[in-house]
């Protein structure tokens, strides 16, 4: 019985070690990231998250994520809520990094949460590519640990609006503009913009994030009768503006409100009223020449009953493609991985990105407007997928 047993262990201990070392090939890579589940920011969050997840199953239901070599191994997200508090965001990233000890880091939401961990990726040496950020205050930070995808950065966006109402013959404007932060310096921008292409603003008003009733302020506008009304909004006044805009009868042959418009739900909620209304944004699912585009937008909608907001779900499906194709050359190493994608070019679903400093130089700030319930990229003219068309009433 000695023979058969040494050798039926022998066996076993065979069959152990070849599971071992399966399982070890299978380990998850892990990657980190906050969110702003709750807080101020809350609403706009899970147009960012939910491509996070569609991201996810998309590479399991491929074997992993690619590794040099060949290598797959599953993708696990371990995230917290940091309640739109930048301080927090800093809080949970240095538990990821030094408690979760999670392989790679995501994005969490909002400018102010990018700004505020910027110097906690440079003190770690943990690269993670950007997404939902957009601030000429990004130039400042230190190039090496972080990246921008966004074309959309108020300087170069208030020069390419003013170029836009000028081509289409808007001569003057009314400004509304939330008192936050990304909305106040699009404003700063475009203001002088808008007086060296000769437009007159006629009326020029700022608001609190909790604004509740937009009527005074709308009113003096409508009294104004301006070619254009340009509200700098977020995803949550974007909602009031329009509706109460709609009520009073607002008429002006070009509108803008800055974020909240390419959110599915914004369209649902207010129908056909919002037809017309221009939005920032530099993707669309209808431009043919990202041929990558178009399977996102249907895999989004197949997955969660909407569409992706034109902005930050394509921006955050952007930044994972970019971590994606980074760790299939480079693997793991968080110095081979932050070289890889510093000096790498990316295919994405709005096209090439590659970065010079912490910027995307290739994506051209552009803007969208709402026609018969899609978006549109309608500036500029390199990538357009409709011409712009004045606003037809609500």
């Amino acid at each position: 019985m000695k023979g058969p047993t040494r050798l039926a262990f022998a066996a076993l201990g065979a069959v152990m070690g070849l599971m071992a070392g399966a399982a070890v090939a299978q380990d998850p890579v892990t990657i980190g990231y906050s969110i702003a589940r709750t807080g101020i920011y809350a609403a706009a969050a899970p147009s960012q998250e939910n491509s996070y997840k569609l991201w996810q199953t998309q590479v399991n239901a491929e074997g992993g994520l690619l590794l040099p070599g060949g290598e797959r191994r599953p993708v696990e997200f371990v995230s917290y809520d940091d309640q739109s508090n930048p301080a927090n965001t800093v809080r949970i990233y240095e538990k990821l990094i030094t408690q979760d000890k999670v392989d790679l880091l995501a994005a969490p939401w909002g400018t102010p949460m990018h700004l505020a961990l910027a110097p906690v990726l440079q003190r770690f040496k943990m690269p993670m590519v950007g997404n939902t950020a957009a601030s000429v205050q990004l130039r400042t930070v230190a190039p090496g640990y972080i990246w921008f995808p966004t074309s959309a950065i108020p300087d170069a966006m208030g020069a390419e609006l003013a170029k836009m109402m000028k081509a289409n013959g808007v001569t003057s404007a009314a400004l509304l503009a939330n008192e936050l932060p990304y909305s106040q310096e699009f404003r700063s921008f475009l203001i002088p913009a808008l007086e060296e292409a000769g437009i007159e603003v006629k009326v020029d008003e700022s608001y609190p994030p909790d604004i509740k009733d937009m009527t005074s302020m709308l009113v003096q506008v409508r009294d104004a009768a301006p070619d254009a009304v340009v509200a700098m909004t977020y995803p949550a006044d974007a909602f009031l503006f329009a509706g109460q805009a709609k009520e009073l009868g607002l008429k002006a042959p070009f509108v803008l409100s800055l974020i909240g418009p390419t959110i599915d739900a914004y369209r649902k909620a207010n129908g056909t009223a919002v037809n017309g209304i221009v939005s920032s944004a530099h993707w669309s699912a209808q431009a043919d020449k990202w041929p990558k585009g178009r399977p996102f937008f249907d895999a989004y909608v197949s997955a969660f009953g909407e569409e992706p907001d034109a902005l930050d779900s394509a921006l955050s499906y952007m930044s994972m493609e970019i971590l994606q194709q980074a760790v299939a050359k480079a693997g793991l190493d968080p110095e081979a991985l932050r070289e890889a994608i510093a000096t790498g070019s990316f295919d994405t679903i709005n096209g090439e990105v590659r970065f010079e400093g912490v910027q995307n130089v290739v994506t051209p700030t552009g803007f969208v407007q709402i026609q018969d319930g899609k978006i549109e990229l309608v500036w500029p003219e390199s990538v357009k997928t409709a011409d712009y068309a004045p606003k037809q009433g609500w």
